[in-house]
């Protein structure tokens, strides 16, 4: 509760220094039954005590005690998440007590720039009278939570949680952090045999009772964030400073004669005259869509056009607050007339009222038996109704194109760009005969169906030809990234996962034929605006594609000659210089699976030989500068997806563990064993002491010849080993050292 919070604090800072103690007060936990908080109160030994989300020590002066703070280490938002397993695209956010301090909410995909939010205009929005304490609202759903209490004069505090996919509310409370001394008196009141905590004796007390005589509670278990922060000047790009430079020299008046400061765009519709006008404003502005509301039986259908037009741009002036922001500006509106009254028969819009949302082509592409006073919700940023109308218009727009024999190759890679690019809101559905989406809300989409051989077959003949193109075309690299990885447009069109297939790998050369132009290409457009089509590398797209596919499920000749195909395209990646880590990476996890399935690890021994040569090698310096140069052409944008340097050396440990442990498995492999006695050395030289990477090495040893020095080893495996270490690999390495001890291994 941010005003208790806050009142606490106050209190805390002017009156926590002293605490009468009497004889009667003894050693132990003691709990706060008011203000709605759970204080702990630790009186321990040797001069410690605890409060709450406090530590630090205490000394006794006489009767009373002192109390020393330390500073508090872990997040000050208590976040707790409720779990769903209907999934939507919104999340519900409950913010306890924001009151009128500086909290941000932050949204972020990926490693996609942070969206943040002011708690306050949000509050603003959704209780304009500010008539509750608490705030509720919902977002759209991302991958990661960002929260922060913005300092006037000390440090901002900022906690990052991520958020998973069954999530649907979050409950966030801040807890701010005492600062100062701390100074009350108390005594223990034996009637009730609580102890009291006051500036003055018996005045607003603390009430805190024994842990012990207090009924357990069912808790909810407190979402650990990702990440801490302490920012000196916490700021995003266009967020207006928390103290403005002329704070307390100029205050706006209105009309009657309250004080206040303006945070919202003056945002307003431009609304035409005749249908006809409309659709050509529509046209003329990208992305947006016509609502034309059908509403000829209401004598105050104007009015309540007006009205609803009114509440929304002051929606949408919110959203935009310092300026005018595009992509708040979705749609178009238009109240029709009796001059439309051919049109409205034409498409067979009997219901009035009704809603009309058209694309810029006057294509009807969604319509509800409704008014738009009962639909406000939808025609909102955060709704996914915008999201699913771009989604039918894909579609509308790709059967225009394959119906239209006189089509061209700009139209074609549009079409499936189109429909690649358009993400898809999380409540969206499918019709079981794979023609066009469910009724998401009370709108009713257009219904369009489309054939996947039809479709398969136009995309094979776009990609046969473009293969002697001499430049690339940014739609179609854009539109070929997401197709391999099923993101793109057969994904849309009809909610399937699919192996790649020879289209696919046709679309793959021609990433590779053109990829240094590409990787230009990624840093900006024609135009000089940079506009990147991905993070990191195109070699990780690449091959983090293949990796995600679902090659490995299939059998038979197809998923064989998938892999080898597969396998090809990791080796023109590292003979042309553009094997990555990322690339391999994934080509090393793939090799690995492939090596599990078919029992053949042979590829995987030599292709780590390799990387192991190139990369890491003690021979060109030691193993950590190794490693450093390797991390240090990991792009900082997608750093993230490692879990940081000591990952990093972990995985190496692990993969050159894991290659070496393979010719320890295989009579045939000896030829490589010198060679993983150098990688299994190298594993320990990462992460020392590990049992397992001991038991390789010292198997590996044996099989050398160098036995003495293998029983020494595997004393250590022994010697290392812990409670974690399950016990059937304990019991193997205990025998393993008895076996070469007795000479029977």
């Amino acid at each position: 509760m941010r005003n208790f919070i806050w009142s606490f604090v106050a209190f805390v800072c002017v009156v926590f220094s002293s605490f009468s103690q009497t004889k009667t007060i003894q050693k132990g936990t003691y709990i706060s039954t008011n203000k709605g908080q759970k204080i702990k109160l630790n009186l321990l030994e040797d001069n410690k005590y605890e409060l709450v989300f406090y530590s630090g020590e205490y000394k006794i002066k006489g009767d009373s005690l002192s109390f020393f703070q330390k500073e508090k280490a872990e997040s000050a938002f208590n976040v707790v998440f409720n779990k769903d397993k209907k999934k939507t695209d919104k999340v519900k956010i409950k913010f306890i007590d924001p009151s009128y301090y500086a909290f941000f909410i932050g949204t972020q995909n990926g490693s996609e720039p942070v969206q943040y939010q002011k708690i306050t205009d949000i509050k603003t929005k959704v209780d304009p009278e500010w008539k509750e304490i608490d705030v509720e609202f919902e977002i759209n759903r991302a991958d990661y939570l960002y929260f922060v209490y913005e300092g006037y004069e000390s440090e901002s505090q900022l906690s990052k949680f991520a958020l998973p996919k069954d999530v649907s509310e979050v409950t966030v409370k801040y807890e701010l952090d005492v600062l100062g001394d701390l100074n009350l008196a108390g005594f223990l009141d034996k009637k009730t045999n609580e102890l009291k905590i006051s500036e003055q004796r018996g005045k607003n007390p603390l009430v805190f009772v024994s842990e012990k005589d207090l009924k357990p509670e069912n808790k909810s278990s407190k979402v650990i964030p990702l990440e801490n922060q302490k920012i000196s000047k916490f700021t995003y790009p266009g967020k207006e400073p928390l103290i403005a430079e002329d704070f307390g020299t100029e205050v706006l008046v209105d009309s009657v004669g309250t004080g206040y400061t303006p945070s919202t765009f003056d945002f307003k519709f431009k609304t035409e005259k005749t249908l006809k006008e409309a659709l050509t404003a529509t046209k003329t502005s990208k992305n947006k869509f016509l609502v034309v509301s059908v509403d000829n039986k209401n004598p105050n259908a104007k009015a309540d056009f007006d009205s609803f037009l009114k509440y929304t741009e002051a929606q949408i002036g919110y959203s935009m607050y310092n300026g005018y922001d595009a992509q708040f500006d979705v749609f178009n509106f238009y109240l029709a007339t009796a001059n439309d009254k051919k049109w409205i028969k034409t498409n067979n819009i009997s219901n009035d009222p009704s809603i009309v949302v058209l694309n810029s082509d006057g294509d009807v592409l969604a319509t509800a038996k409704s008014s738009l006073s009962d639909k406000k919700s939808e025609f909102s940023y955060y709704d996914s109704f915008y999201k699913s109308l771009q989604i039918t218009d894909a579609f509308y727009a790709f059967n225009k194109v394959q119906k239209n024999k006189k089509v061209t190759d700009a139209d074609l890679i549009s079409a499936f760009y189109k429909a690649s690019a358009t993400e898809l809101p999380y409540d969206y559905h499918y019709e079981e005969d794979s023609t066009y989406a469910n009724e998401v809300t009370y709108f009713k989409y257009t219904k369009v169906g489309l054939n996947k051989k039809e479709v398969s077959q136009i995309w094979k003949k776009l990609i046969e030809a473009h293969q002697k193109d001499t430049k690339p075309n940014r739609y179609l690299v854009e539109t070929i990234l997401k197709e391999i990885k099923n993101q793109g447009f057969y994904k849309h069109f009809f909610n399937e996962d699919r192996i790649l297939n020879d289209t696919d790998f046709m679309a793959i050369d021609y990433l590779l034929k053109h990829y240094d132009a590409i990787q230009r290409m990624n840093l900006e457009n024609e135009k000089g605006e940079a506009i990147a089509m991905y993070l990191g590398s195109l070699s990780a797209e690449i091959s983090s594609a293949l990796q995600q596919n679902t090659y490995i499920s299939q059998e038979g000749i197809e998923g064989t000659a998938n892999q080898n195909k597969i396998i090809n395209v990791y080796k023109k990646l590292i003979s042309s210089g553009k094997g990555d880590y990322d690339c391999y990476k994934n080509y090393f996890a793939f090799l690995t699976t492939e090596s599990e399935m078919t029992n053949n690890d042979l590829i995987l021994i030599k292709e780590f030989d390799a990387y192991f040569e190139k990369f890491l090698s003690t021979e060109k310096g030691n193993a950590i500068q190794r490693l450093d140069e390797v991390y240090a052409t990991i792009s900082p944008d997608v750093e993230y997806n490692y879990g940081g340097w000591n990952a990093f050396k972990e995985y190496h440990s692990n993969l050159a563990n894991t290659v070496a442990w393979q010719v320890t498995l295989k009579p045939e492999h000896a030829s490589y064993v010198k060679a993983a006695i150098i990688w299994s050395e190298y594993s320990l030289l990462i992460t020392k002491n590990n049992p397992y990477y001991l038991d390789t090495l010292a198997q590996l040893y044996y099989k050398d010849g160098q036995k003495e020095k293998a029983i020494k080893t595997q004393t250590l495996a022994v010697k290392f080993l812990t409670a974690e270490i399950d016990e059937q690999t304990a019991f193997e390495i205990r025998e393993t050292l008895t076996k070469m001890e007795s000479g029977t291994y």
